[in-house]
């Protein structure tokens, strides 16, 4: 296996190998967009209670498909070292303050504004379609910890070395399908991989038939 056919396969080949790992009661958060269709088809399996964390990238100015960190919607920021070095600060609070808005956006979207679930003393299993630096997921493990979560488990259908490697520094178990010697781009490992829009994202948050498990 080195290609999941979509999100849905990659989520339910994910749930197997995290079956017997979560209890009911677990928290599963899927980062929106693409993590929340593979975070659904874990929740429906394991029958955890099912939400999203809404985390955003933050893109260098020149060239928005990379990116220096990431800021989750508590605030909690994760950025690399160098990105204090290379970029002025005014254009580092610019990119953080409209990341920040954006995630306030998706939270009034695709949660409608609801809160996360309580955390604090929960075991949590944040969910994302792939993981090629580590930013965005560590952001999200450390906005868990923040809120008192007791064990977070971190978890993708794939993801590079280095991001498993930081994963495995900061979260309490990492669980990963495929971790490719050579990875370039999380969309060359699903046969069908495309964008996904805000409404589709917020029909699984949203589902009840199938019921992805309780509702965190």
């Amino acid at each position: 296996m080195d290609r999941f056919k979509d999100r849905g396969d990659a989520g339910r080949q994910l749930a197997a190998a995290l079956a017997s790992r979560l209890k009911p009661e677990t928290v599963v958060l899927g980062i929106p967009r693409g993590g929340v269709e593979v975070a659904w088809e874990v929740a429906l399996r394991t029958g955890c209670g099912f939400s999203a964390l809404v985390v955003r990238k933050l893109p260098y100015p020149d060239n928005p498909e990379a990116g220096f960190g990431a800021v989750a919607e508590d605030g909690t920021v994760c950025m690399l070292p160098e990105a204090r070095r290379d970029l002025p600060r005014g254009v580092i609070e610019r990119i953080l303050a409209e990341q920040k808005a954006e995630a306030r956006r998706r939270v009034a979207v695709l949660r409608q504004g609801e809160p996360l679930p309580d955390l604090k003393g929960r075991e949590v299993c944040l969910i994302d379609d792939g993981v090629a630096m580590g930013s965005t997921m560590l952001a999200g493990v450390l906005c868990c910890r923040n809120l008192g979560a007791a064990k977070v488990t971190a978890a993708s259908p794939v993801a590079s070395v280095s991001a498993r490697q930081v994963l495995t520094r900061n979260a309490d178990e990492v669980v990963v399908l495929l971790v490719p010697p050579f990875f370039r781009a999380v969309a060359e490992h699903y046969e069908d991989w495309r964008d996904v829009p805000d409404a589709e994202a917020a029909a699984f948050l949203k589902s009840r038939s199938p019921h992805p498990g309780r509702r965190a």
